[in-house]
């Protein structure tokens, strides 16, 4: 009787420690996901075949222990080391917000074909030309400002 009680403890450990990981760690449906189910499957069976006490006791046991071990590891802070824990508070300003008007003189940075960066007003944008590449350290004008792009040609 022994024999059979380790062997059904140790299915049913490796069962639980396979779903969550799969829960926790693994996203989608995987390998731990599926051998989980499986071990856990064969456990209750093996556990049934024995008696049916046993494997009434196994299933309530192996319910407890794993709701347990869920509601520990959603609680602790065990997975904050491998958590994405990083906030995006930046946002991205359109050159409109920047003061740069149609008329505005500045020098490109890089070749614009047909985009690249220009400095306009000691400010970094990215600029695009009307209908020709323009090399780098051109003077140009912006002709419009479009969203996030400066649209800009040689200065004449």
């Amino acid at each position: 009787m022994i024999f059979e009680t380790l062997i059904i403890a140790f299915l049913m450990v490796v069962a639980i420690v396979l779903i969550l990981l799969e829960i926790f760690m693994l996203p989608g449906i995987t390998v731990a996901g599926v051998g989980g189910f499986l071990f856990a499957a064969g456990g209750l069976i093996y556990a049934y075949s024995v008696s049916t006490p046993v494997g009434n006791v196994t299933l309530a046991v192996s319910l407890l222990v794993f709701v347990g071990s869920f509601v520990w590891l959603l609680r602790s802070k065990s997975f904050n080391r491998v958590a994405l824990k990083t906030d995006i508070d930046s946002k991205l300003v359109s050159s409109r917000d920047l003061g740069i008007v149609p008329g505005d003189e500045g020098l490109t940075l890089s070749r614009l074909a047909p985009i690249g960066k220009a400095r306009i007003n000691g400010i970094t944008v990215e600029a695009k030309s009307v209908d020709e590449l323009i090399d780098e350290n051109t003077p140009v004008e912006v002709i419009r400002v479009d969203g996030y792009n400066v649209v800009v040609r040689i200065k004449n």
